[in-house]
């Protein structure tokens, strides 16, 4: 593709009153978008590492592409992370929705996708312009479990649901993510809940019509690739293809991308998006017309 993509900021405003910081990337030279994408990042990976895969799919699809980061967290961080009340819950279903409504009024006309890292994927049926999406695309999405590692990682495992994780939280008052070589501080509420639902068999249907809402799947009738990576011990490809039971009334097509694919001895469950593992990039739209 000629030409270079433009780069816009945004507020993204939630109605409850918080405002995300977002970055819509356009496609070159101008061009009216042939799609509009917003990407809802995996917990604890801030919008920026995202920002090489926004600008090439912007350019390779003459997308509009939207990343941001949740409330209280990384641009969107409003004062200490001691300070926030942000679950899961409300990243997923709060903020996502945002998101997703935000870029549903900029281009009224435009085919919506979604592309979904992680948390980033499992939401949708809660969000009401879930009906306006035609394609979305999970990576390395799916309903955890603690006992559903591969056993060289077990230990990794309990140490964070059932020992340095708890702990950590609890002496800080927010999870210590750099200190415990996880990248980022989390608040307090997202590592409850995101430990509550890793160690329930019923994932976050535990919130259901407590913390959450009731989801509606049947909202979500487009297309659904789920695509798990081959060395992903977070979350194993099976768990990934578990993804399709929250979306019975989509179009599922399952897919599975190996380090090879990308070049790399090694991709996991975060790195897929990173500029090293470009070449793996075109294999998540693979299928796509």
């Amino acid at each position: 593709m000629s030409g270079d993509t433009t780069e816009q900021a945004v507020r993204i405003a939630t109605p409850d009153g918080a405002e995300l910081a977002g970055r819509l990337v356009l496609p070159p030279d101008g061009r009216s978008p042939a799609v509009a994408v917003v990407l809802h990042g995996a917990t604890g990976v801030p919008r920026d590492y995202y920002a090489r895969f926004a600008t090439w799919l912007a350019g390779a699809r003459d997308a509009a592409v939207l990343t941001y980061d949740y409330r209280d967290f990384g641009a969107s961080a409003a004062g200490p992370v001691t300070r926030s009340d942000a679950t899961m819950a409300v990243w997923g279903v709060v903020d996502q929705a945002a998101a997703l409504d935000h870029l549903c009024d900029r281009f009224p006309e435009a085919e919506i996708w979604v592309i979904g890292h992680s948390l980033g994927g499992m939401c949708l049926p809660f969000h009401a312009n879930a009906g306006r999406v035609a394609r979305l695309i999970a990576v390395a999405s799916g309903p955890a479990h603690w006992t559903k590692h591969p056993w060289s990682y077990m230990p990794s495992v309990i140490a964070f649901w059932f020992l340095l994780g708890p702990l950590a939280t609890l002496l800080c008052g927010y999870l210590p993510g750099r200190l415990l070589g996880l990248g980022a501080d989390l608040p307090k509420g997202v590592f409850w809940q995101w430990r509550r639902w890793c160690v329930s068999r019923r994932f976050y249907r535990v919130d259901w019509g407590r913390s959450m809402p009731h989801p509606v799947p049947e909202r979500m009738t487009g297309a659904v690739t789920l695509v798990g990576i081959q060395d992903d011990q977070m979350m194993p490809p099976e768990r990934v293809r578990r993804l399709a039971d929250f979306y019975p009334a989509a179009t599922i097509r399952h897919q599975v991308i190996t380090p090879a694919d990308a070049g790399a001895k090694a991709i996991g469950h975060l790195r897929v998006f990173a500029e090293r593992n470009a070449r793996a990039w075109p294999l998540l739209l693979d299928g796509v017309a």
